[in-house]
């Protein structure tokens, strides 16, 4: 085993240099900060959120919004300072030490390539549905061979991808907000103005109480992971630090606009109870004001929507193994990057610089994701589904953490890096940690939540735990040098 290399100031302006290609642009980012949280969860499991809120799930999406928009101001703010294709792992670790760094890092890598089954197999059943005569199996087969191709590739491809699938997901939703507005207005043929109606009756904005509302809250709250995918693409921009700042001030705006005007325009126009979990709300309203063809509308908009998460968690993934394998926290073997590019390289835009051995170490990973979960959907795959269910609460924990650290070295030792700021501070990320705590036992309050949180918390354990090993070896390397023979 090597010898790690040191860790950079925890108040450099910069990160270090990288192989990685600056083929992104700034509308790749911007429109992959847009459309990487816009997905099924909202086009779907938006419906499981109004079934136990009513129309105070638009309180239910403010909250959970405000909190995801806090941890990206605070991703944003490190991000802009020290940019890095790591990101939130490398902020740990000049924040916390290498414990942190290499804890939610690996954390987060397993999250996305174990989601990424998730997403793989949903397409592929819809696509079943287009195409019965070809099995779900070859469906996942297709798409992970084409997006594995596309990251292999230059990173400009990844980012038109993306930048394609986000602007039908967000020209989807445009589009059902001036409709769905034009119909609670009467504006449309054959309808009349809904009023507030649906609002008020039915037990009223909050049929199920407050409580209601806290439901709503651990339903919806995962749906806005994926945003962080933002900062660790920065690192492939010709200006991160300008091109992070520009994509976190107008996402997290746009996406509270899309989320919460949904939520309202869906509860105005037709009543709560019409509603159920597994359903997409988007097409009951879309049927209900006369929009033929809904239901494969909305099917199409999903089946994109999945796709795109899966080209988004497979380039984060092999990103973040990357930057841990540059900090000597996985296999130095995944520095190898396309077009002769090596460590400090700095290969620009073209077909260099795309971390390839990564990419495919966490696409290996992926595909025995989907393999188990096509052989041992309710059993295997379902504990590994549940072992990453809390993980992105205690991502976002530890972002704040970070923060509440290098913010303070950053003001004493570089205030010109701080480009982008955090608001408050430190009294709104003290109020971020405490609501992230506060989801967190309210999920273990909740029997079909707490599953998730005990096995993320205990897969979090072991992950500490190798963490922790690593430690003690490389302190007792330290003090008796010859042990370095044993590495």
């Amino acid at each position: 085993m090597h010898e790690a290399p040191p860790t950079p100031s925890a108040t450099s302006p910069t990160a270090p240099a990288e192989p990685l290609s600056h083929g992104l642009k700034q509308r790749h980012l911007t429109m992959l900060g847009l459309g990487g949280v816009i997905g099924a969860g909202l086009f779907v499991g938006s419906g499981a959120g109004i079934a136990v809120a009513g129309p105070a799930i638009v309180v239910s999406y403010l909250i959970a919004g405000a909190l995801a928009m806090l941890v990206m101001r605070m991703l944003g703010e490190m991000s802009a300072a020290m940019p890095a294709s790591g990101s939130f792992s490398v902020h740990a670790e000049r924040a916390l030490g290498r414990w942190a760094g290499f804890s939610v890092g690996w954390l987060y890598w397993f999250l996305l390539v174990v989601v990424l089954a998730v997403e793989a197999a949903a397409a592929a059943q819809i696509a079943h549905g287009w195409v019965p005569g070809v099995e779900p199996w070859a469906w996942v087969l297709l798409f992970m061979v084409v997006f594995t191709a596309a990251n292999l590739t230059a990173v400009k491809n990844f980012g038109e991808f993306e930048f394609w699938f986000a602007s039908l997901k967000v020209g989807a939703i445009v589009v059902f907000l001036v409709l769905g507005g034009l119909a609670v207005f009467g504006l449309l043929p054959d309808t009349d103005p809904v009023g507030l109606t649906n609002l008020t009756g039915q037990g009223g904005f909050l049929p199920n109480g407050w409580s209601g509302v806290v439901s709503g809250v651990l339903t919806v709250v995962f749906a806005f992971g994926g945003l962080e995918v933002v900062t660790i693409a920065a690192a492939e921009t010709d200006d991160p630090a300008r091109a992070v700042g520009r994509a976190v001030r107008s996402a997290v705006v746009r996406i509270l606009f899309f989320y919460v005007g949904s939520m309202l325009v869906i509860v105005t126009v037709l009543p709560w109870t019409a509603q159920q979990a597994g359903l997409s709300p988007y097409v009951k309203v879309l049927d209900a004001i006369g929009v033929p063809s809904a239901g494969q509308i909305m099917n199409i908009v999903v089946f994109v929507a999945l796709l795109s998460a899966l080209n988004a968690n497979l380039y984060g993934s092999s990103r973040m193994i990357f930057s841990l394998a540059e900090r000597g926290e996985a296999p130095r073997g995944l520095l190898k990057v396309s077009g002769g590019g090596g460590k400090g390289g700095g290969a620009q835009e073209g077909a260099g610089g795309v971390p390839r051995r990564a990419v495919l170490a966490s696409v290996a990973f992926g595909f025995v994701s989907v393999v188990l979960n096509l052989l041992w959907p309710d059993t295997v795959f379902l504990s590994m589904l549940n072992s990453v269910g809390a993980v992105l609460l205690f991502v976002w924990a530890l972002i704040a953490a970070s923060q509440l650290r290098l913010r303070a070295r950053l003001e004493q030792e570089a205030p010109d890096a701080l480009a982008l700021r955090m608001w408050c501070f430190p009294y709104l990320t003290w109020v971020t940690l405490a609501g992230l705590l506060g989801v967190l036992l309210l999920m273990l309050t909740d029997d079909a939540a707490r599953p998730q949180v005990l096995w993320s918390a205990g897969a979090t354990a072991l992950v500490l735990l190798v963490a922790a090993g690593r430690e003690w070896r490389e302190s007792r390397a330290r003090r008796d040098p010859a042990a370095l023979t044993d590495r």
